[in-house]
This record gives structure tokens, sequence and C-alpha cells, in this order.
């Protein structure tokens, strides 16, 4: 929201002194996110003067129309002689009112203006366009055309309130009364604890028989619908120059004056509103839900099949706009021109169809309602903001009322005495909270007068002594319980007045030993050199294709959402991998080649029984049992981790040549895991969708007794590489990190630190190609017993002349010690001949050489 200082000071009488960055700390102070504050003008100087054009002549010698005027200025340039002046826009003619600026000024972006040759002439200056002078678009891709009556020579800078400072707040979701120069006009006047001139009281006119005919069929989307009338609109009046700027300041384009008036009373008074052309509407408005099927063309040209949850405007043919986002554009208003000629020629523009009867609606929408059909149709606009957030339903009258005055002052309308007001009755909302709840909460003693001030500050009716009887002012809908009034009273006393103490949790408590297992891992992963990438939990189920999962893969059942964010990607992931190869795809895309990516996070599995979950007790605390049922019902939640390798895994220097990432990587990630977890991975070969058939390892741990797969890595199939635009041998790891916490042993372990030396015996076994490293391993470790401390591999050789067809070399390093002794070299030879004896037993493995 943006919030001129100049507009701000109409309704709180700031000092003379304060400047935007004072009001910026004071509303930052008192809860407010303001962003930065912009000093328009700021670089501007003049001379800048009001000129009216005296001559036009046409040089067409040249590319692109250009023209050489004479302005008169007045006495502005000193001699009171018109203007010599070269300009290119067509959209002005003799006689108009123009900006000039004189040689000697400075525009916005330190943009010097002095006397210069150009096309032949001598140009003195120039004549402006809104862009030029920092103003924004107006609409008319131009010079700036003024009104007849201003007066020659008057000073551009004061006229067109070039300067000025802007509040630039970010408005968080609750707080859509701030979405308007009142509610921050409001915030001000707190902070600064003067008073507020409350721009929605206004003499309203009740409700009688002679207003426009409304029908309301659906109370709940709609609770109040005002409707006044206004005919006689002068259809050459325009918006004025305040008004104009103003809407430029807050970042909205003038467009036509009753389409200017809706959208600054919206901006001052934060209520959204429509304008109807009176002879274009049929009938009796109506307010309903769409019928499914139904088409709307909206004011912005888009055809749209509207939803049966969808809340409109109708009249006796059907929608004329989509209730609370944008109107229909069978009702639109014609433009009322801001300026008399076209931007082309100078022709004067044919304002014969413009209207000049209106109808304006100020109504109050259901904030889910309103949220939905934004988000359904993929259509954001002002008044769909302010309705999704929160609007004042009591300011519908007053906002109608400001409306009609503006129309009535600024295009010569006329008032129709009729006044429609549709209203579902409803109280207000009281809260009950004892008075010492902000005390509490905060841990500072306020007192009961401080809070009751503080809740009258904001527009609350306080009653009572030690309990509080607080009746919530309409437009604040996001205080609902003691909190939020607690919450109140400490931003306006100020969150810097808090008293910063640690806390003191009770004993025993901390993290589970869950969290704790997360959190190692995590550790453990950074500190191997993987960067955490948390991705959004929602899939496509196409990916699965790309992946290359069978097609009875239980990874392809899948929880679907009934309202995603992203029609897309309907589904909950049963894998973490699709996430994280988009961002290691995403990351590579954009230069970074050298990738190690990791996440832990929850997958979503569907249960056999499909059933209903039912409505937990409002007016209590649920049971044990009711939560257990509730749980029951939805789906199964395992913690997945999961990394991703591509590019070098360790870079090239002076140190050595470095090396990509491979499949052993992906492994060993799954080890780190598993060590971090107490658990015993048992790694082997396997086959598994997304996976190389070459390069993939099967990861599974002995869970009574049987072995349960639990995860796979290495490295992907070059078809997944195709289908996920990923670089060539990306790996991959993912592992059943629960499946982990219930086999391992979470008791730290100490480092066992020998006072007797180890014995290392190497030994290089000739098996066949296929008989994978980890059975070797397995069985050299099994035949060695207790004396074996450690075991590696440290070379793979093959050679056909040395080793024979089909033959391969593996070489392995163990290490022996005794706790309580110094090994012989018979004790240590014996262990190792013994561990040899049991892999050539269970391999056929023989000793190389």
């Amino acid at each position: 929201m943006r919030v001129p200082l100049s507009w701000l000071r109409e309704y709180v009488d700031l000092p003379a002194t304060e400047t935007g960055r004072d009001v910026q700390a004071k509303l930052i102070s008192a809860g407010l996110e303001v962003e930065s504050v912009e000093h328009l003008g700021a670089d501007l100087k003049g001379p800048l003067v009001v000129g009216q054009v005296l001559t036009i002549e046409e040089l067409t010698e040249f590319k692109k129309p250009i023209r050489f005027c004479t302005v008169d200025v007045g006495q502005a340039n000193g001699t009171g002689e018109p203007q010599e002046l070269i300009c290119g826009a067509r959209n002005f003619q003799v006689g108009d009112k123009v900006v000039v600026v004189l040689p000697g000024a400075v525009l916005p972006g330190g943009f010097s203006i002095a006397a210069r040759k150009t096309y032949g002439r001598v140009s003195h200056g120039m004549i402006c366009s809104t862009s030029e002078l920092g103003m924004g678009d107006d609409g008319t891709h131009g010079i700036i055309v003024l009104p007849p009556e201003t007066e020659v020579g008057k000073d551009a800078i004061e006229l067109l309130e070039l300067v000025d400072e802007v509040l630039d707040i970010a408005v968080t979701a609750n707080r859509g009364d701030c979405l308007s120069i009142r509610g921050v006009a409001r915030e001000t006047a707190i902070a600064y604890g003067i008073p507020l001139r409350d721009p929605a009281l206004l003499d309203v006119p009740g409700p009688n028989a002679f207003g426009y005919p409304v029908q309301v069929s659906d109370p709940i989307g709609c609770d109040r619908f005002t409707a006044r009338t206004v005919t006689g609109l002068s259809p050459e009046a325009r918006s004025p120059i305040w008004l104009q700027r103003r809407l430029q300041k807050v970042g909205m384009r003038p467009i036509s004056l009753a389409v200017d008036v809706t959208n600054y009373v919206m901006m001052e008074l934060g209520q959204p509103l429509h304008a109807y052309d009176r002879n274009l509407v049929q009938g009796t408005i109506g307010v309903r839900r769409a019928e499914e099927g139904e088409k709307l063309v909206t004011l912005d040209g888009v055809e749209r099949k509207l939803h049966s949850e969808d809340l409109v405007i109708t009249d006796e043919r059907g929608p004329i706009g989509l209730a609370g986002v944008m109107g229909g554009a069978n009702t639109e208003i014609a433009d009322l021109p801001q300026s008399r000629t076209d931007s082309t020629g100078g022709t004067p523009i044919d304002v014969s169809n413009a209207s000049t009867d209106v109808v304006i609606e100020a109504a109050h929408f259901d904030q889910v309602a309103i949220a939905r059909t934004a988000r359904r149709h993929k259509l954001s606009s002002e008044a769909s903001r302010r309705f999704e957030r929160g609007v004042d339903p009591a300011a519908a009258a007053a906002a109608a009322q400001r409306t009609v005055d503006l129309l009535v002052l600024l295009a010569g309308g006329t008032a129709e005495a009729g006044v429609t007001e549709v209203v579902t009755p409803s109280g207000p909302h009281t809260i009950t909270s004892p008075a010492d709840h902000p005390d509490k909460v905060a841990g500072v003693e306020y007192g009961r007068e401080t809070v009751v001030r503080r809740l009258q500050e904001i527009g609350c009716d306080v009653y009572g002594q030690d309990e509080l009887i607080v009746t919530v002012p309409s437009w604040r809908p996001d205080l609902l319980e003691p909190n939020d009034l607690a919450e109140e009273v400490i931003r306006l006393e100020g969150y810097e007045n808090l008293p910063s103490t640690l806390p003191k949790p009770p004993s025993g408590r901390g993290l589970t030993h869950r969290q704790r297992l997360h959190r190692r891992v995590g550790r453990a992963l950074a500190g191997a050199g993987y960067v955490e990438a948390p991705n959004y939990p929602f899939v496509s189920e196409q990916v699965f294709d790309q992946l290359g999962l069978a097609a009875d893969d239980p990874a392809r059942r899948v929880v679907k959402l009934v309202n995603p964010l992203n029609d897309e990607e309907p589904a909950l992931r049963t894998s973490l991998l699709p996430g994280l190869l988009g961002a290691l795809r995403r990351n590579d895309g954009r230069g970074s080649h050298d990738l190690a990516l990791f996440e832990t996070g929850l997958v979503f599995q569907p249960r056999e029984e499909q059933r209903v979950a039912g409505h937990l007790p409002v007016d209590r605390r649920p049971t044990d049992e009711e939560i257990a049922a509730l749980n029951a019902v939805l789906p199964e939640q395992p913690r997945h981790v999961g990394v991703v390798l591509a590019g070098a895994r360790e870079q090239a220097g002076w140190w050595g040549g470095g090396r990509p990432a491979g499949w052993a990587d992906a492994v060993e990630a799954a080890r780190l895991v598993a060590r971090e977890a107490g658990a015993d991975l048992i790694v082997r070969g396997g086959q598994y969708g997304p996976w190389h058939p070459g390069r993939c390892a099967e990861l599974a741990i002995t869970v009574d007794g049987a072995q349960r797969v639990v995860g796979h890595a290495g490295e992907l199939h070059p078809r997944v590489l195709k289908a996920l635009g990923l670089p060539a041998r990306t790996c991959a790891m993912e592992l059943d990190l629960d499946a982990l916490e219930q086999v391992g042993d979470g008791t730290p372990q100490a480092p066992s630190i020998s006072t007797f030396p180890v014995a290392t015996q190497d030994v290089a076994l000739v098996v066949d190609k296929p008989v994978p490293a980890a059975e070797v391993e397995a069985a050299l470790r099994a035949g060695a017993g207790e004396l074996l401390e450690g075991i590696r591999l440290f070379d793979v050789y093959e050679n056909e002349e040395q080793l024979g067809d089909g033959k391969k070399s593996l070489a392995y390093a163990l290490r022996f010690r005794a706790g309580d002794r110094t090994l012989t070299v018979d004790e240590a030879s014996a262990a190792r001949d013994a561990a040899v004896a049991l892999a050539g037993e269970r391999t056929g493995a023989v000793l190389r050489g």
C-alpha cells in the first residue's frame, strides 16, 4: 500500500517538521511493515510553468512528424515573449494549456534543460509528458494537456504536486484495514497520540423504497449491498489534477472520471466499489452463486467460464460482474476522457456515447469466497486483495455517499433520492478477556488502565473491571480471541519495550529422539558438502513416467488435493526425488554445474482403506481416542532423506585434477546417514525405477530377522536424465529415515582408544566380475572374527591377460587389534587366513598370485 504523506496529513494533523522517515519509524514501532519512503521530485528543479500553445508549425521534412511551437508562458521566461519549442507529440492543439520546462531547470534523473538546436530550429526548453516529470502513466502516451481554466505562467511543480513523500507499506494478510489511507491514518494518529479525522464519518441518508432494485440470493456470500444512482454526468467532465495525482502516487492509472472516483474512494476508505452504466443494466441487480458453465466477459476482455462457487452480480440477462473481483464488459462505463483530443493528430474525441447515468455498488462479500474466486480464475485485483483481507462492512454506505458527492461535484451530476441497502442482520463481535491477560502474554505489567486505553484507541468498546468485555470495531475482523487483543496492546506499547529474557523450560523436555536424528543427519550431510534444498511437497503424476516407474509401482499411488495451489501439481509426493531433481535442474540451468543437494522431508502414502475423517468437537479438547481415530484416516507420512549430485565432487586445482561425482558418492551418503542413525545398512546390487541398472545399489536393513529394502542409490538412467533435462551422470540416493531410526541404536558411542599396536594384513582376492565387493567384504569380516578392527577396499583391478576372462581382483586392508595384548604375527596371519578361507567358501575367491 502506497501512502502519500500529503494525503495522510488531510486526516491527521502531523507536526509540520515531521518527514516521511519520521512517520516510517513511528509506524514500524506500532507493528506496520513500512518498506521504504519514496521522495518524489527530490531532484526536480524549476522553472516549470504552465504555458498556452499559440502556434504550431508542422515540419514535414523529417522521418517522423515534428512540430515547431510557440507557447505563451507569461513572465516566467523574464521577457514575456512567446517561447519557441520543438515537440514530437500529437495530442495537443493551438489554445491548449501545457506544461513547459524552461532552460536552467533539472528534470528527474538529473536531466538538465538548456536551449539547443534540433531539427534545424532552436528549442528553448520543452513541452513535458507525465513520464518526463516522473508522474507515472496517465494513459495519454503524450504530453500533459491541462484544463482550459489553468492560469498561464503558474508554477507547475505546485500545480501538479510533484514534490511529495510516499510510504510503501507491506500490509500483512490480517490487516486489511491498512489497505486504505483511512486505516493508515488511524494507525498514525494512535502512534502520535493525536485525533483522527475519519473520512468515513459522513451524513448518509437512510434506505428507502425508491432506490435501484437489488435482490441478494446468497446472504452468506454478500451480507451487505448498497446501491446509489447518479444521473446527468457531463460527458466532457474529466478528473481534476489533484485526483489524478493522488491516484498516480498510490500506483494507479487515471482512466475516466467515474472510474477514477471509485478508485479514489476505495484507496481512501478501503471499500471497493463498482460503477455500472445504468442504461446497460437490464432489470434488477442480483447477487448469487454462478451456475456451472455460465460465462462472463470481464473488463479485461477475457471470457471466463464460471464455477458453481463463484459469487456473481447479475441482471435479467445473467452475470454482469464477478463479485468482489472484476466487473463485466457488458455494463462497462464508457470512458469519460482525460483529454479532449486523441493522441494522433489533435482530433477532438467523440463523447456522444459516454456514460451519463451510473449505478454505484458498495457491497461486502465473504472473504473466503472472493479469495477462492480470484485464485480460481488467476485474477487478482485491487478489490479482491481488500476483500480477501477483510473490508469494513459498516463503511459501504459512507463509501457510496462519498462517491456520489464527488461525481456530483466534479461531473455536474444529480444524486437520485433513492437509496438501496440490503443488509443481513448480525451483531458485533464480542470478546471476553481477563484484564491482566496482556500482562501474562508479554511478561510485563501494563495494568488495566493501559489495556483499556489501548483497546479504545483501536476502536473497541470496553466494559468490566477484572474481566473485560470487548466489542471489536467493524474494521478489525482479525480480532477474534483474547490473544489478538493482547497483541494489540503489546504492539502499541512497543515491541522494543519488551524485556529480553531467556526461557526456562521444565526439566526433562527437549527434542525427541526423532528430531535429534533428523538434525544429526542434516549436520552430517552439510558437513559432507551437501546443501539443503527444501521443496514443496506437490508433484504431477506425469513425473512418475519421467522417472521410469513401473505401472504397478506403489509410489504411483498418491494422495490428491481437492484444491491444489497449482492444477499441474495436484498430488502429494511419494518420493523426494522429483523436488530435488527439479532444484538441481534449475541451478544447473543458471550456471551452477557442480551440485550436491539434500533434503529431509515427509512423503505421503495413502492407506489401503479410504475413510472420511470425522469432525472434532470445538467446545472441548478432543479425547486421545478421537485424535487417534483422526490420525488413522490420514495418509502415512514417513520421513525420507534424499541427495542428488552432478558435476565435480572434488574441484581441480594445484592440489590435483579433481574428480566428478559418481554412484559411489551417492552410496557413501546413504552409509553416512546410516552411521548417524546407528543402523547396519546392507548395500547390494539392485535395479529400480530411475536408476541405471548396472550402477544401482539396493539399500536394506534387517528387521526382526528379515531384510527390508529401505532405499536405493546410484547413477540415474540416461532416459531419466533426458526426460527431466538433467546433466549427464547425475546421481541420487533416497532412504526411509524412519525405518533406519526403528532399527538403529541411538546410544552415543565413545571412540575406543587402545594402548596396543595394530597389525595390518593386506589380501588381494580374485573373484568373478559379477560378485559384489560387499559380499566379499562381509565374508572376510565374518571369517576374521573378533580380532578384526576394520576393513577397507583400496583397489579394484581387472586384466584378462593376468587374471583370466571374467575375473577381477579386490584388494583389502585388514586391521587386527586385541584389547588386552599385542598380537603376534602368527595370530594376525591366522585371522587373515580364516577370513580368506570363508571368503573362498562363500564367493569362490582365491588369493591372487
